[in-house]
């Protein structure tokens, strides 16, 4: 008996005015919350994971991870709190009160800005899996930016959130950082449009890395797509860098999206040809184009169009089916070679650049004079 009542004398003894009996108190609550922490924390981030795999299609482990540990620091500002409040902390001489509510306030605040902070792993997951089912790259690029976006909204937000907990007014300083920005603004002018450049190509997807473009005298391959300038290897294997606000002002051809490639060209065959056999001629490369595998079955024509200066023009205009190049200049190359050897066939001379002199004699009363 005496030596609880010699207990219940230590426990009431304080200092700085807490008691040693809440002491003890508050420190049981941190150990329970130091043990509850990883069982809670795996809780919490078992069941997240769960339900984002389900949306998702299966996430990384080190997401779960990064959900786990602001779960666990959660569970710890719980303790603090519980173990504060039991505490009965003095207000005099120092408002020792006051300044754990805002140590307790300032935590929370770091907790919820550190989870919102991972949490934008998932959205990355997320939109990364949406990105997969897309075949054009540029989503791939977007990525980084909202992903890089979001996290710094986030630790501005928790930095202002903090500052006027502790008694800043954040007024003021959303005045400096305006004023600030715009003067930003105003420097960094030509490196913004170039970042709006690069959204309105990803948005628009005018082209992709890999595709062959022509942009006013600019001719060649992406190489890269930034988020301040593109990247264009010439066919020369020269490298050009052009910024996006330049590219996305200027027309753009993109040679890859064609569905197929045209075949063009004049055939001219010499003023001695007759008629017949010209008729002859249009109808026999209409039935070789017809007849060809390489060519695009969906249109061609084939017609005689003119009298040129030293020939007579036949226009063979069609599709190949492959949109690579090599295959195309042999499929060029292959018609080119039959319409020569249905032309010999035919007796029919291709024609060349020529002209005729007509020479007329001088009568000798015309010479004399």
């Amino acid at each position: 008996m005496e030596s609880l009542q010699q207990f219940e004398q230590l426990l009431s003894q304080s200092f700085a005015g807490i008691s040693l009996g809440r002491i003890l108190l508050a420190g049981m609550v941190l150990f329970i919350a130091l043990l509850l922490r990883h069982l809670v924390s795996e809780i919490l981030a078992r069941s997240l994971f769960n339900t984002t795999r389900r949306a998702v299609g299966g996430l990384d482990q080190v997401v779960l991870e990064q959900l786990k540990r602001p779960s666990g620091f959660l569970v710890m500002v719980g303790g603090l709190w519980l173990a504060k409040t039991l505490l009965h902390l003095p207000i005099e001489p120092v408002n020792l009160a006051h300044g754990a509510n805002e140590i307790v306030r300032i935590l929370l605040i770091f907790n919820a800005g550190w989870f919102l902070y991972n949490l934008i792993a998932l959205l990355d997951a997320w939109l990364g899996h949406w990105a997969q089912k897309t075949e054009s790259t540029l989503d791939d690029h977007l990525l980084p930016f909202v992903r890089k976006g979001l996290r710094t909204f986030v630790v501005i937000m928790m930095l202002l959130m903090a500052a006027q907990t502790l008694g800043y007014p954040i007024s003021g300083m959303l005045a400096s950082l305006g004023i600030g920005g715009l003067a930003v603004a105003l420097a960094a002018k030509d490196s913004l449009s170039n970042i709006f450049g690069s959204l309105m190509i990803i948005l628009d997807r005018p082209f992709q890395i890999g595709d062959w473009i022509k942009a006013g005298d600019m001719e060649g391959t992406v190489e890269d797509i930034g988020f301040r300038s593109t990247r264009i290897r010439t066919f020369a294997k020269t490298l050009i860098t052009v910024p996006n606000s330049v590219l996305t002002n200027l027309a753009i051809d993109n040679f890859s999206l064609m569905p197929k490639r045209r075949i063009k060209m004049t055939l001219g065959i010499t003023y001695a040809s007759p008629p017949g056999q010209v008729r002859e001629a249009v109808e026999k490369i209409r039935t070789l184009l017809r007849e060809h595998p390489a060519i695009d079955q969906e249109f061609f024509l084939v017609n005689f169009t003119d009298f040129g200066a030293s020939s007579l023009d036949i226009m063979v205009y069609c599709f190949t089916r492959t949109t690579v190049w090599s295959e195309y200049l042999d499929a060029r190359q292959d018609v080119c070679l039959k319409i020569m050897d249905l032309l010999e066939d035919l007796g029919l001379e291709i024609a060349f650049p020529s002209r005729t002199l007509y020479l007329h004699d001088m009568a000798p009363a015309e010479a004399d004079s």
